[in-house]
């Protein structure tokens, strides 16, 4: 399948196989539970895999928000987790991956929620992770980076990159959201006005996955500043498709490979 991909690439990871895939104005629709035919959807993936590493195979979990992390491939010729077929059921659940192999390409689908890929080129380990507020909350980047040392890899040469996410101004969020989390995260909520009468705020989403990448000694973030919300021209959108009632959200997809 031969497809005109809307992709775009951080500069913190230049000279590793990734790319941020958009929508490219409502044609590309990457996730299994979004609209079209799983066949599309999975030949779609497929060809976006060969968009940033020819030849290799797409592994990609089933998300649930999580912060459980999945190891596949080989390191020195001892299998660390075996992959899996693409298909719509079947596919274990966790919200991050991470491998040493060459010829797998990581991938997380996305659509408000940040997709961070993770690498560090000199041990030559890669790591690709969904991060919402619940993940990220629980953690699922620190789990991600743990996992990535296992590996060999040495979480002061990681780098990451945070792609397409709402952005705070996009973000609307109540009281009972704000009291989930600690005074320590104050610094990611700005007031909003109130609605209905109740207090709101505008959270910070992109601000907070960097925060806990920082909390792990991941320093070298690069955020895209790409506003999911925002560009319906671009992205798909989970909060944009609730507000104007659609019945079903597309997703992005991020790819990172070896």
């Amino acid at each position: 399948m031969k497809a005109d991909f809307s992709i775009e690439r951080a500069p913190i990871l230049e000279g590793v196989a990734h790319g941020f895939f958009g929508s490219a104005s409502g044609a590309h629709q990457f996730g299994y539970g979004g609209p079209g035919a799983a066949e599309d959807v999975r030949a779609l993936r497929a060809a976006a895999a060969q968009a940033i590493a020819p030849g290799a195979r797409l592994v990609a979990p089933h998300q649930e928000h999580t912060p459980d992390v999945i190891t596949v491939g080989e390191v020195r010729g001892e299998v660390w987790g075996d992959v899996w077929d693409d298909t719509p059921e079947g596919r274990p659940v966790a919200d991050a991956l991470v491998t040493a192999s060459q010829g797998l390409a990581l991938g997380v689908v996305t659509a408000d929620c940040a997709p961070v890929l993770l690498a560090d080129v000199e041990a030559g380990v890669i790591g690709a992770a969904h991060a919402g507020w619940r993940g990220a909350k629980e953690g699922v980047l620190p789990s991600t980076v743990g996992a990535m040392e296992l590996m060999g890899a040495d979480r002061s040469r990681i780098v990451a990159a945070i792609g397409p996410t709402i952005a705070q101004q996009s973000y609307e969020v109540d009281a009972p959201f704000r009291e989930r989390f600690t005074p320590e995260d104050d610094r990611h909520f700005a007031a909003a006005p109130a609605r209905d009468g109740l207090a709101r705020w505008r959270f910070d989403l992109p601000g907070y996955v960097a925060a806990q990448l920082e909390r792990a000694d991941i320093w070298a973030v690069h955020d895209l500043g790409r506003d999911t919300f925002a560009s319906s021209e671009r992205y798909h959108s989970y909060r944009r498709a609730a507000l104007r009632g659609e019945p079903n959200y597309g997703r992005q997809i991020a790819l990172i490979a070896l």
